[in-house]
């Protein structure tokens, strides 16, 4: 299906683009397009215009400084899995990317442009709600950023606003003793998350002083999961705590999770607790390693 007539404007300047869309209201931004192409052509979104801001090299690239990690919104996927910075400093992150669908959508797609969409089924949104990231954007002032708990409002929900574009995303730079891990149980066709897990676990003088869960995928929006977190605070790590502690998840589930024709609902919390063990089992050898 052919998607339905729109204006086009390419943006020279973060400015200008945010001139562009308070001129054409209900105009949509344009990255790598992977996420809106999709809805125009099924006609699931039908904005009167455009605004490119794919070439935009000011939202582009990693940095470290100051003990976290700053990615433009611009950076691709393809590039997230092959930084060495985010290797050692939020290696789930870069874990995470180089799952994303196939090689054409990693090298297009943008981690601005797919916490925007909030896609439950999306990678990345998990991980950041694990990692305490917050995203900066146009509408924050210059402040500190939206916190993922706060910016991720539900399936396809944040709270950008009409006129925000999202500029970068920042995660703390893991510590030393940190082990990461991004596990999923991943659709074969589309390689969207059916249950995607993040887990950072910090172990301390042979002890877990924090760790830190989220689950995607069988949720309408990247979640916490607080009673896994609180079955490994303070425990040695060993093979029936993280047993124990994945079995936990069970109570951050509700009954609102996603079912649909490849795995039902009840599917869905039956794998949970399975890729819950395999995140944190594969964190805390790397936190122990």
């Amino acid at each position: 299906m052919y998607a339905p007539d729109f204006a086009y404007y390419r943006a020279g300047s973060l400015a200008e683009a945010g001139q562009l869309l308070q001129q054409h209201p209900g105009a949509k931004l344009l990255a790598g397009g992977h996420s809106l192409i999709p809805l125009l052509k099924l006609r699931l979104a039908a904005p009167a215009a455009l605004v490119d801001i794919g070439r935009l090299d000011e939202l582009k690239g990693v940095a470290v400084a100051n003990g976290r990690v700053r990615i433009g919104a611009l950076t691709t996927h393809a590039e997230l899995a092959a930084s060495s910075e985010l290797a050692t400093h939020a290696p789930a992150l870069a874990e995470a990317a180089a799952t994303i669908g196939d090689p054409a959508v990693r090298n297009r797609g943008t981690i601005g442009g797919n916490v925007a969409h909030a896609d439950p089924a999306s990678d990345l949104p998990t991980v950041l709600a694990a990692l305490d990231a917050t995203i900066a954007t146009t509408g924050d002032g210059g402040g500190p950023g939206i916190a993922a708990a706060d910016f991720f409002e539900g399936m396809m929900a944040t709270a950008l606003g009409d006129h925000d574009i999202v500029t970068a995303v920042e995660v703390p730079a893991a510590p030393t003793e940190q082990g990461q891990a991004y596990v999923k149980f991943a659709h074969p066709a589309s390689r969207y998350a059916v249950v995607g897990v993040a887990a950072a676990v910090t172990v301390t003088g042979g002890t877990i002083s924090t760790a830190a869960v989220a689950l995607g995928g069988l949720v309408p929006t990247a979640t916490r999961a607080a009673s896994v977190e609180q079955a490994l605070a303070g425990q040695t790590p060993s093979a029936d705590v993280i047993a124990a502690a994945a079995a936990a998840v069970t109570a951050d589930l509700g009954d609102d999770l996603i079912g649909d024709i490849y795995a039902s609902a009840e599917y869905r919390r039956a794998m949970a607790p399975v890729c819950v063990k395999r995140a944190l089992t594969a964190a805390v050898e790397r936190a122990s390693s």
